[in-house]
């Protein structure tokens, strides 16, 4: 595997951040849920406290790995107001947070100890009102309030991470599929009982704050909708996602409802639902534009002006670091770019050592639509590996395809990809633009397909329509409802 990670070469390292592991235990202890009357925050953190100030050192890391922090000052006055209305009801009101959303398309929210609480712009996609954007942020308030602090692990140096990894994405294992291999969070994990004790707390926050309570177990509703559209949409690595450590079982919601039981029958509270549609129409969706973007099956980066695809079966997932995809047969593909000096050799290049397990016989010069390339056949460990690499644009990118060493799916694939690796044009590039939530008005005779179709950059658009407006496959929409759509416009 060590032969692999280098193949691979991984760089950076991960960081691990408290965040929600949403397990419910067998028997529910429900006694002793309540707020620490010492919060650890922003303005009363002690020199002395290691877990607080590892958090603020965080901080830059998170921003790094998140995508930095999504600026729309439309959409962060809703989300402070939400914030404010929850602090003033909290059992600790001088107590500061600092919120930040996160320029993400993953969905998740997590908290660190000072008071540092996180949003991505994914997960305020899939939110539907104020309350129940209230639920999660009182959800991570309660992990500060309850003193759960910060489960920190030390981080395995680049090529240590990078076979850790391996090895759980390609190890023996029947159910491990190859999968993106590339730097990454891992989130630590609150025990069970705590998460409980976040959940009571704050949906007893939001329904002391006026929101609807029962917006805790809608969300979370809404979240196993998401994790099925991501399963049937092949959708594998979310680890950057709520879901990978935020598991949702019905038990879980019925524990939710009935804490939101406790102010009475459904209709109590505001879900104050115009404001937060006003709050995130615009809101950037999916890839960012300095990242490129992916539209099905092929990926398409109007910086760089060059796009490839991958074959049908395959799903791409994109990040800053690489690009890569994965399909059948346990067969992975990685996308990136590397600086060499413009009079050396690609032949000389994949001959440099980067590449363990090198045939050397199989390294050749060639010319991919009308770029200068090279290419090369590696082995390593139960594994073969095809390399090109593509020099376009006064830069030079390389693709890594990886499979089993019986499989007999290597050349096919590694050919179909490289070839299909071009230069975009003027026209092309201007043409991409980044997608967007976009808030309409449903007007007479419009249905959700009607509205649905309207939608562009995304596949499966019915099924998408219905999960970010948590419509259930026989809901219909009236005239005069507003709902979300997906577009670039």
């Amino acid at each position: 595997m060590n032969s692999l990670a280098r193949f691979l070469a991984l760089a950076g390292f991960a960081v691990a951040l408290a965040s929600c592991q949403m397990f419910t235990p067998p028997e529910v202890q429900e006694s002793g849920f309540q707020p620490s009357d010492k919060p650890i925050t922003v303005d009363n953190v002690a020199a002395n406290n290691k877990l607080a100030e590892l958090a603020k050192a965080q901080h830059p890391r998170i921003l790094a790995t998140y995508g930095g922090e999504y600026s729309d000052p439309k959409l962060e006055r809703m989300v402070a107001k939400v914030v404010g209305n929850l602090t003033v009801v909290s059992a600790n009101p001088t107590q500061t947070y600092r919120i930040t959303i996160l320029n993400s398309p993953n969905v998740n929210a997590f908290a660190l100890p000072g008071g540092y609480l996180y949003i991505t712009r994914g997960l305020l996609a899939l939110a539907n009102d104020s309350s129940e954007l209230a639920a999660v942020i009182a959800h991570e308030m309660g992990h500060v309030t309850a003193n759960h602090g910060l489960q920190r692990q030390q981080l395995e140096a680049e090529e240590g991470l990078a076979t850790k990894v391996v090895s759980d994405v390609l190890g023996d294992s029947p159910t491990a599929k190859a999968a993106l291999i590339r730097g990454k969070l891992r989130l630590a994990q609150f025990s069970r009982n705590q998460e409980l004790e976040a959940d009571a707390i704050g949906i007893k926050s939001i329904g002391e704050a006026g929101y609807d309570p029962y917006a805790a177990g809608r969300f979370l509703q809404s979240m196993s909708a998401y994790t099925d559209f991501r399963s049937i949409s092949g959708a594998t690595d979310a680890s950057l996602d709520f879901l990978a450590t935020h598991p949702n079982t019905p038990q879980r919601i019925d524990l939710a409802q009935r804490h939101a039981r406790q102010f009475g029958a459904p209709g109590f509270g505001t879900r104050d639902r115009d404001s937060f549609l006003a709050g995130i129409d615009g809101l950037l969706y999916g890839d960012t534009p300095e990242e490129g973007y992916v539209r099905g099956e092929t990926f398409l980066h109007p910086g760089l002006g060059v796009s490839f695809t991958v074959p049908d079966g395959f799903i791409i997932d994109n990040s800053a670091a690489a690009v890569t995809a994965t399909g059948p047969g346990d067969i992975a593909i990685r996308f990136d770019g590397v600086s060499i000096d413009k009079n050396r050799a690609l032949t000389d290049y994949i001959r440099s050592g980067w590449v363990a397990g090198l045939d050397d016989s199989t390294v050749k010069q060639e010319t991919i639509n009308g770029n200068e390339a090279a290419t090369a056949h590696a082995g390593a460990e139960g594994w073969q590996f095809d390399i090109a690499v593509i020099r376009a644009g006064g830069q030079v990118y390389r693709l890594l395809t990886a499979a089993p060493s019986a499989s007999t799916s290597l050349e096919t694939v590694a050919r179909s990809v490289s070839g299909s690796f071009r230069i975009l044009s003027p026209a092309e590039k201007a043409a991409l633009k980044p997608l967007h939530i976009r808030v309409l008005t449903v007007q007479p005779g419009q249905t959700m397909g009607s509205l649905a179709a309207q939608m562009v950059g995304v596949d499966r658009k019915l099924d998408l329509f219905r999960v970010l407006n948590a419509l259930s496959p026989g809901a219909a929409v009236s005239a005069g409802d507003k709902v979300k759509i997906v577009t670039d416009k």
